[in-house]
């Protein structure tokens, strides 16, 4: 009885040691995969400066307006990303910008094409959730 018991623990350390090589596996293959991943992607940043008196709707950005903007790049975008402004990295200095949305794409060629012919309709819709002219970064994922 006493052999059946110690047998069946060091079954159970030995289970819990290898889930626990894994799960640390996992994380690590997933970290490795999302650099991978991002790298030689282009990164197509559009950020809204802040000013007084000029104002931002995060709600109809984050339900209305990315995703009309990433249904137009269809399968050229890999994700994208929307980040509110909260403070600059500067203490007691004005908060740089509101907002930044982020689209990472493929291919740079295949987001302008995709952009050229919508270009109007996207930035008609500023209206409907800023008063701020954006400024657009193009850039190249490196690390």
């Amino acid at each position: 009885m006493r052999f059946k018991f110690i047998l069946s623990f060091l079954l159970l350390i030995t289970s819990l040691a290898v889930f626990s090589q894994d799960k640390k596996s996992d994380k690590k293959a997933k970290k490795n995969n999302a650099e991978v991943v991002e790298k030689g992607l282009i990164k197509i940043s559009v950020m809204y400066p802040f000013s007084e008196g000029k104002t931002f709707n995060m709600e109809y950005y984050e339900t209305k307006h990315m995703p009309m903007v990433a249904g137009y790049l269809g399968s050229n975008l890999v994700k994208y990303t929307i980040e509110k402004g909260t403070a600059s990295g500067i203490p007691n200095t004005p908060l740089p910008y509101m907002a930044v949305g982020c689209f990472y794409v493929k291919d740079l060629a295949a987001y302008q094409a995709a952009i050229a012919p919508n270009r109007d309709a996207i930035r008609a819709d500023f209206a409907n959730y800023t008063n701020v002219a954006p400024v657009i970064l193009v850039s190249e994922i490196v690390k």
